[in-house]
């Protein structure tokens, strides 16, 4: 999506471990505008599945998934990292290893909303080396859900997440895909 990958360029910052920083638009302050248009392209490439729910995890996903779930005309559903006393009942839990934050987390969903009726798209906001797309992927099976794929606004195509959820015949669908950065000199490439 060209849109992304202009704003990533313009207003993206990278930074050493391959980090890439962009909280000015996608994950801290949010442009509400760009969201729209990611949300829209999702719909068009989803527009053959079956979809009647989004999943994502807390808590930068849950704008980016918010927002694209207005063209799908469904509810979203967020995995929790931690559970709390307005939580009631049974739910799905697994464990997540965090890129960004370099730890791991128990996420859970209640089980009142997530069921084998569900047709679910995750939505996230970026994808490295895919531990929070395998850990949802997790918790749908464990529902009984089907899992009808997974849209990303951002992938390191340099990292190997994406190539290994495509490898277990899962669709990935990335708006902005980056085939190389550099920390000294800020160069992004994305994928043609």
């Amino acid at each position: 999506m060209k849109l992304l990958e202009e704003r990533i360029r313009k207003d993206g910052l990278v930074k050493e471990g391959n980090v890439l920083k962009v909280d000015s638009f996608l994950n801290h302050q949010m442009d509400i505008s760009l969201f729209q248009e990611m949300g829209k392209e999702w719909k068009r490439l989803f527009a053959d599945a079956p979809i009647n729910k989004i999943l994502t995890i807390e808590a930068s996903g849950i704008g980016i998934a918010a927002v694209a779930a207005q063209y799908f005309d469904v509810p979203v559903v967020f995995a929790k990292k931690s559970q709390s006393i307005n939580l009631d009942g049974s739910v799905y839990s697994t464990k997540i290893q965090s890129f960004t934050h370099g730890r791991e987390y128990d996420v859970i969903v209640s089980k009142k909303y997530l069921g084998p009726e569900d047709k679910v798209l995750i939505i996230d906001d970026f994808l490295a080396n895919g531990c929070a797309i395998n850990g949802l992927s997790e918790l749908i099976r464990e529902a009984g859900a089907t899992l009808c794929g997974v849209g990303i606004a951002v992938e390191k195509g340099f990292q190997d997440g994406g190539r290994k959820l495509r490898d277990q015949g899962i669709r990935v669908e990335s708006l902005a895909i980056i085939e190389s950065m550099d920390a000294a000199s800020g160069e992004i490439v994305f994928r043609a």
